[in-house]
C-alpha cells in the first residue's frame, strides 16, 4: 500500500471521527432528549448534497483544568455553507454532544469566519443554537469569543438577513447574539433563553422558578417578545427558516424574490364590502382581510403571540414579497400600546433595511391610556413606530379601513410620513378623535346649558360624524389619494406596488440616526 493511500485512509478516518462529534454515547443521549444532532439539523435545513463544511479539523487550545485531554475535531460547532431552494446561505450549528456545546475561543473563530464570508458574499447567516454557554475552563478567552460574534452581528445587521434558531439551552451572554439577529425561533419544551438561571434568580431575588417559566419558548413568544416564532418541534423550526428565507432578499442590495402565482391580480373579494360592522364599537377579524387580499391567502406572521393588537408578517402581492402591518380590532380594539409599537417598529425597520415594500392596514382608535402605559414610556415607544415609518424609503401603501384617530393616525404610515399611496375605504373615519369624545370637548358648555344635554350631544355627534368621520375630508386635502371599494383592495394595492417598483428616495447623509430607544 502506497504512502498516498495511507494518507487518504487517514483523512477518511479523521472525517468519520469528526462527524461523530462527542461520540456515539453522547449522540444517543441527544436523541434520548428528543433532539437532533448538529449535522442532522444541517441535513434537514439545506438542499440535499449542498453542504460544504469548513474547519472540520479545528481543535481548542486550552490546557487548563485537564482540557488538553478533551479534544474533539471541530470543537463543538459545525460550520459551512450550502443552499436553500438553490440560494446560498452560511450557517453554524452548535454541537451539544461536544462539551455541552460550550463556546470556546476556537469555536468563536469558526463562527466568525462564516459570518465574515456571509458579509463578503452577501448571503444570509443562520445560527442553530444549542449550547451550555461559555466554556468556563477558557475564562476570558471564551468571553472575548462571544464579543467577536456580537460585533459581527452588529455589522451584519441590515446588510444580510440573520436568523437564530434556539434548539436547546441558550443562557448567559450567549443570548445576546440571537437578540442582535433579525429573527429568533424557539422550540416549545426544548429551548430556553435567559441571562441568569433559576438558581441565581432564587439566590438573589428568592423567586423559585423553573427554566421553562423563566425563559421557555412560550414565555419569550407571549410575554417578552424576545422570540419571533414559537414552534412545537425542531422539524417545524427548520421548515420555518426555509419558508422565512423565501420572502427575503439575499442582502440589502437586492430586491425581494418573486414567486410565480396563478392568483389573479384583479380578483374581487365581495366579502370585504360587508366586513365592517355597522356598530363602530364592534370588532371584526383583520386576519380575514389579510387572507382575502394577498396571493393565495398565504401569510407568514411574525410575533404572532406577542402584542396581538397589531399584526405583522410577510405575504406576496402578484408574486412579490411585502411586509404587512395591520391593527387588529379583535384585540384591545386595535389600540397602539408600548408592546405593539415596539413590535411594529422593529418589523418596519427590518423591511426598510431589506427593500421589502410595506402595506399598512389601518383601524386604530388611538393609544392605550393609563398610568401603566405612561409610566412605561408609551410616548417614546410610540415614537419608535412613528420614526420607523418616517425613516423608511421602501414603497409604502396604506389602506384605512375604519378608525384612524389622533396621534395613532399619524403613526400608522400617514401621507405626511411619506406614505406613497394612501387609500381609504368608504367606512374610514379619519379625525382627531371619535365623535363622542369630540363633541364633549366642543359642546360641553352648550349641553350643560340645555334642558336635554344628552339630546344636544347626540345631535352634535351626528353632525360631527357627517363632517369629519369619513374619508372624504382627508381626501379633499390630498391626504388620501383615493377612496376605494373594499372588494377592489387587492387590485389597487398591486397596481400601487407596480407603480412604486422603481421608487428612489434617499434620506439625508448622516453617520447614523438616533431612533428614540
Amino acid at each position: 500500500m502506497s504512502t498516498q493511500t495511507n494518507k487518504v485512509e487517514e483523512l477518511i478516518e479523521l472525517r468519520a471521527q469528526a462527524r461523530l462529534g462527542g461520540g456515539e454515547k453522547a449522540i444517543e443521549k441527544q436523541h434520548a432528549q428528543g433532539k437532533y444532532t448538529a449535522r442532522e439539523r444541517i441535513t434537514m435545513l439545506l438542499d440535499e448534497g449542498s453542504f460544504e463544511e469548513l474547519d472540520m479539523f479545528v481543535q481548542h487550545r486550552s490546557h487548563n483544568f485537564g482540557m488538553e485531554k478533551k479534544q474533539f475535531l471541530g470543537d463543538g460547532v459545525v460550520t459551512g455553507y450550502g443552499t436553500i431552494n438553490g440560494r446560498l446561505v452560511y450557517l453554524f450549528a452548535q454541537d451539544f454532544t461536544v462539551i455541552g456545546g460550550s463556546l470556546s475561543e476556537t469555536m468563536a473563530l469558526k463562527i466568525c469566519k462564516v459570518m465574515d464570508l456571509a458579509m463578503q458574499m452577501g448571503a444570509p447567516v443562520i445560527g442553530l443554537n444549542d449550547s451550555g454557554g461559555a466554556r468556563i475552563q477558557e475564562g476570558v478567552n471564551a468571553l472575548a469569543g462571544y464579543a467577536e460574534i456580537f460585533q459581527r452581528n452588529i455589522l451584519a445587521s441590515g446588510v444580510v438577513p440573520q436568523i437564530s434558531t434556539i434548539l436547546g439551552p441558550c443562557a448567559g451572554g450567549a443570548v445576546y447574539s440571537p437578540a442582535l439577529t433579525d429573527f429568533t425561533i424557539m422550540v416549545q419544551g426544548a429551548s430556553y433563553m435567559f441571562l441568569t438561571g433559576p438558581k441565581v434568580v432564587e439566590t438573589v431575588t428568592h423567586e423559585v422558578v423553573t427554566q421553562e417559566q423563566l425563559g421557555g419558548a412560550e414565555v419569550h413568544a407571549r410575554k417578552s417578545g424576545v422570540s419571533h416564532f414559537s414552534v412545537e418541534k425542531e422539524e417545524d423550526a427548520i421548515d420555518l427558516v426555509r419558508k422565512l428565507l423565501s420572502f427575503l432578499p439575499q442582502n440589502n442590495m437586492e430586491e425581494t424574490p418573486v414567486k410565480p402565482t396563478s392568483d389573479p391580480i384583479d380578483r374581487l373579494e365581495d366579502s370585504l364590502n360587508e366586513i365592517i360592522p355597522d356598530n363602530a364599537n364592534q370588532a371584526y377579524d383583520m386576519y380575514e382581510v389579510i387572507g382575502a387580499i394577498v396571493d393565495d391567502g398565504e401569510f407568514l406572521e411574525v410575533h404572532a403571540d406577542y402584542a396581538k393588537n397589531i399584526i405583522v408578517g410577510f405575504a406576496r402581492f402578484n408574486g412579490r414579497s411585502v411586509g404587512i402591518v395591520a391593527n387588529q380590532p379583535k384585540a384591545l380594539a386595535g389600540v397602539l400600546d408600548i408592546n405593539a409599537s415596539r413590535k411594529a417598529a422593529r418589523f418596519v425597520r427590518f423591511c426598510d433595511a431589506f427593500n421589502v415594500p410595506l402595506v399598512t392596514l389601518v383601524d386604530v382608535p388611538g393609544f392605550l391610556p393609563g398610568t401603566g402605559q405612561e409610566y412605561g414610556g408609551v410616548i417614546v415607544h410610540g415614537a419608535k413606530l412613528l420614526y420607523a415609518y418616517g425613516e423608511a424609503t421602501v414603497p409604502k401603501v396604506t389602506v384605512t379601513l375604519r378608525k384612524s384617530y389622533g396621534g395613532a393616525h399619524i403613526v400608522m404610515s400617514c401621507k405626511q410620513l411619506r406614505g406613497d399611496m394612501n387609500y381609504a375605504w368608504p367606512t374610514a373615519e379619519i379625525a382627531v378623535m371619535g365623535g363622542a369624545g369630540a363633541v364633549e370637548v366642543l359642546y360641553a358648555k352648550e349641553a350643560k346649558e340645555s334642558s336635554d344635554p344628552a339630546k344636544v350631544l347626540a345631535e352634535k355627534e351626528a353632525e360631527y360624524n357627517k363632517a369629519f368621520a369619513n374619508p372624504y375630508n382627508a381626501a379633499k386635502y390630498g391626504y388620501i389619494d383615493d377612496v376605494i371599494e373594499p372588494r377592489n383592495t387587492r387590485f389597487r394595492i398591486i397596481r400601487a406596488l407596480q407603480q412604486l417598483a422603481t421608487k428612489k428616495q434617499v434620506n439625508p447623509a448622516k453617520k447614523h440616526d438616533n431612533i428614540p430607544l
